[in-house]
């Protein structure tokens, strides 16, 4: 019999994790703070503390709550697509979709936070490394069974536009970048 302890403390650490993950793509993951998230969940803060001994911990449940709700976002509506060209087709199209229904507030979570921790050392610089990695070796191979002849120059400037419509959308409310992003990237797909 469980006592209820180990189903909220679950919960408090979703919903910390959930939060933090939104909070990342507004004021960084630096910006997350238990005070921060205690006002903003209605989590108390003794709560909070309980399920992350610290704020590494807690940036680090960040980014894997981040990974997965881009796995559910954009990688899995996608992967009943044949491999190769019209994977990538639906990839694109779900990465516009993440982004124009402000999935996370502040846009991509990859693109945010890949700038943010970039020049950084520790765990959560190569978290925010290891999920970058994923998406980019994700393409290389898409990229590669759709016959792209240089599959990691190819996913290099997928992301790039990628990265840059996120930008242009953040600074500039600028959405039609994202459409742009994405013919760019199926032209990619065509110079072969």
């Amino acid at each position: 019999m469980t006592d209820g302890r180990r189903a909220r403390g679950d919960l408090t650490r979703r919903t910390a994790a959930r939060h933090a993950a939104m909070t990342a793509t507004v004021s960084g993951l630096d910006g997350i703070t238990v005070g921060g998230l205690a006002a903003d969940t209605g989590l108390s803060k003794s709560g909070i503390l309980t399920v992350f001994p610290n704020r590494e911990a807690i940036q680090l449940a960040a980014v894997a709550e981040a990974r997965e709700i881009y796995i559910e976002t954009v990688i899995r509506p996608a992967w009943g697509a044949e491999r190769g060209r019209e994977r990538l087709l639906a990839l694109f199209d779900r990465w516009v979709a993440y982004v124009k229904a402000e999935t996370f507030p502040g846009g991509c979570f990859l693109a945010n936070t890949s700038v943010e921790f970039g020049h950084r050392e520790g765990p959560v610089a190569d978290a925010v490394r290891a999920l970058k990695r994923e998406w980019i070796e994700l393409l290389e191979r898409e990229l590669a069974r759709a016959g792209v002849p240089d599959p990691q120059e190819a996913a290099f400037r997928i992301d790039a536009y990628f990265d840059a419509a996120n930008t242009h959308l953040q600074l500039f409310g600028d959405d039609t970048a994202l459409d742009r992003a994405r013919r760019l990237a199926e032209d990619v797909l065509d110079r072969r």
